[in-house]
């Protein structure tokens, strides 16, 4: 039987049904975030029992954006075992004849679009995988901690603690990293705040924070001075449920988590009330020089920043929400657009990380966002990014704090 084998029932995997339409042609319905009729977005599956060479053809037929960066060069990535093993080839965006479309199927109002690509795939009889992005699992993080916490030399100036747990009793963790201050010294560090992967489907977040924590927690020179000069908090994984069952912006509760910092619902949502809590107690004890939440954006190109100001900004020009992103456009103009960045305060994001950190008190607040396409900039036009560079974006935050504030 030449018919593909498909599955999705793995670690932040994301596939309800397969059609198969024709012997080379099959027709995929994506599961919508639990408890919701809606968000999907994310894609992540297995597929084996392949045929080389053959032109198959694979249709996602319930996207529910009108917009969407496959219209834009996107392409789906592909992963092969073979491939891996043998040519220690890993994630690669692939396929042909790729639309992106309005199609027939409605539920009420909700109108559904379609994604189709064609595909020959390398080698018979491997097992394959397609994603949105670049998966990054629940456990890469919980492996990831664990390197470090057995690290003779990370682990004195990285603690890795418990913030809470989540609804479905996982560890939702926070990282306090600054150098050992001398006695008596270290009251005087100011504090810079991030967090990531509150909307599930966002991989490429976690990818930028490997980065940031890969240059953080390194021997340079550089690294030494930041953690001389800041006390870092860190909390890499807000929404670990919905990252473990394949969501693409939800929790458990069907909500997302991103709307919900000014609710008291500790029971409900209590990685955003730890997280907004543990940032009052920091508050009391500190200056919090800069907060940041890490996003991935589905509709545009670059890496841009949202960040707060008042209509009137009348504060001396050191304190500007402006100066942070133009420091970063700089320190990496192939990726980051300076010109993309936005510092209105939209009423629909008045329940965001963003906008009630800085109501709070703190006025360098942002929200980090990476294309899940893309740059449009320099020598990187047209181009996809790959796991490397939005590691890179991450080491380029670092060098934008430094030319912000030290010497």
């Amino acid at each position: 039987d030449n018919t593909l084998i498909f599955e999705a029932r793995f670690e932040s995997g994301n596939l309800q049904k397969v059609v198969k339409v024709n012997e080379f042609e099959y027709q995929l319905t994506l599961r919508s975030d639990l408890y919701t009729s809606r968000h999907a977005q994310w894609y992540y599956f297995q597929v084996s029992n392949t045929q080389a060479g053959m032109p198959y053809r694979f249709t996602i037929v319930n996207f529910t954006k009108r917009n969407s960066l496959y219209r834009r060069g996107l392409r789906p990535l592909f992963y092969s075992e073979v491939d891996a093993e043998k040519h220690k080839v890993g994630w690669r965006r692939t396929g042909n004849e790729i639309q992106y479309y309005r199609n027939n199927a409605r539920r009420g109002r909700r109108q559904y679009f379609s994604l189709t690509w064609t595909f020959q795939f390398p080698h018979d009889r491997d097992t394959c995988y397609f994603a949105h992005c670049y998966p990054y699992t629940y456990s890469n993080l919980q492996e990831y901690l664990v390197a470090i916490s057995k690290d003779p030399v990370k682990s004195k100036f990285c603690k890795i603690h418990i913030l809470c747990h989540s609804l479905a009793g996982n560890i939702v963790y926070v990282l306090t990293i600054t150098n050992p201050p001398e006695s008596g010294k270290g009251t005087e560090r100011k504090a810079v705040i991030l967090t990531a992967r509150v909307h599930p489907g966002e991989t490429n977040s976690s990818w930028i924070m490997k980065g940031f924590l890969d240059y953080i927690l390194g021997d340079s020179g550089k690294a030494q001075l930041l953690r001389d000069s800041f006390v870092f908090k860190v909390v890499p994984m807000l929404n670990p449920d919905g990252v473990i069952v394949g969501n693409h912006r939800c929790s458990l509760t069907g909500q997302d988590l991103n709307r919900q910092y000014r609710s008291n619902m500790k029971k409900c949502y209590p990685s955003i009330w730890c997280t907004k809590n543990m940032i009052k107690r920091v508050m009391g004890e500190r200056e919090v020089f800069l907060y940041c939440d890490i996003h991935g954006h589905n509709r545009k190109q670059n890496v841009f920043m949202y960040g707060c100001e008042r209509k009137q900004q009348t504060k001396p020009p050191h304190v500007q929400p402006h100066l942070f992103p133009l420091l970063l456009s700089k320190s990496c103009p192939d990726k980051f657009s300076f010109p993309d960045c936005r510092f209105r305060v939209r009423k629909s994001k008045e329940g965001t990380g963003r906008v009630v950190m800085w109501k709070m008190g703190i006025t360098n607040s942002y929200t980090l966002e990476a294309s899940i396409c893309g740059s449009k900039l320099g020598c990187r036009r047209s181009t996809h990014f790959d796991m490397r560079d939005l590691e890179s974006i991450g080491q380029h935050f670092c060098d934008a704090l430094l030319d912000y504030c030290v010497p």
